[in-house]
């Protein structure tokens, strides 16, 4: 086979230096930047690796500043710590998302970097919060629609479903506004506007949850700086209170606990949006390779492209 040539005889893979350890680990201290992104992707079969990247490499040659196995803290920030300390401490930036233990691995390695939690992290939180409450109301219009097929089979009837003024049932209508409901409203198309509208109309909590993941995404496009981000967030947690919505309590309850990070983000808007590229380019080398057979020789080509 092509790739065994390559391999065993054409590639310098035999005496790559981080061989060995390649499955566990690999560094490139000499890529790192003031500015990292620090993230989790999956190589084989779901096995996680802690991939962290420099930014200022715009996920080119010398983006790629560290791969290890797992997501242990401990395990990782001993890794990371194998970079010498003078050049830890040159990061003053590092995105990440809102996991305690990935805050945990950056404080203990990059002591002087400012951390920043990934604004679209938290969008995902609150847009999951309001996929929830739909799916519940989906669930309890089945359970409704079964209830009824029993009732007309007892009286030896035929079961038709009530329809809406689209055509929808109120299953189909639930099933159906899932994407709408992460689009803005401008960017509905007629139908969805019209079936949004119909939404709201039978279920208006999920209108009041719609507007509070709306609500929240004109708080990190309008504010300029940290004050006003505060003051607009505050209010925000107020309104999830009013709202009494246990899933968004929860979320608020995560964004309380990490509000200090989270405002990080209005100093330089920084997202971890290079660390999900860089994760979506390992995936689409895995997909051209039909998946990885042997990971050494799979992390040993990403080095060659990217660190």
């Amino acid at each position: 086979m092509l790739e065994e040539q390559y391999l065993k005889h054409l590639s310098d893979f035999i005496d790559w230096e981080q061989r060995d350890h390649a499955t566990e680990w690999v560094l490139f201290a000499n890529n790192i930047g003031e500015s990292l992104s620090i993230d989790e992707t999956s190589l084989s079969h779901g096995e996680l690796y802690t991939v962290v990247t420099n930014k200022q490499a715009k996920g080119r040659k010398g983006a790629l500043v560290a791969m290890i196995k797992g997501t242990e803290s401990q395990f990782v920030s001993s890794v990371l710590n194998k970079i010498h300390s003078s050049k830890r401490n040159k990061v003053k930036e590092v995105t990440l998302d809102m996991a305690a233990s990935m805050q945990k691995k950056v404080s203990i390695c990059f002591p002087k970097a400012r951390q920043v939690t990934d604004r679209f992290h938290v969008h995902k939180l609150a847009y999951e919060a309001l996929q929830q409450l739909r799916i519940e109301h989906r669930w309890q219009a089945i359970e409704q629609e079964n209830k009824e097929i029993e009732l007309s089979k007892e009286f030896g009837k035929v079961y038709v479903p009530d329809k809406l003024e689209n055509g929808d049932t109120l299953k189909q209508l639930l099933a159906r506004s899932r994407y709408l409901l992460f689009k803005a409203e401008n960017k509905w198309t007629p139908s969805q506007n019209h079936r949004a509208e119909l939404l709201f109309k039978y279920y208006p909590d999920l209108e009041s949850a719609y507007k509070l993941c709306r609500e929240l995404g004109r708080i990190y496009d309008k504010s300029k700086h940290k004050g006003i981000a505060f003051t607009l967030l505050a209010k925000w947690y107020d309104n999830v209170e009013k709202s009494g919505f246990k899933a968004f309590n929860t979320i608020a309850g995560t964004i309380q606990n990490n509000y200090l990070t989270i405002l990080n983000y209005f100093d330089n808007r920084s997202t971890n949006a290079s660390a999900e590229s860089f994760n979506a380019k390992i995936k689409a080398f895995r997909s051209q390779l039909r998946g990885v057979r042997y990971i050494p020789f799979f992390i040993y080509r990403l080095a060659k492209i990217y660190a």
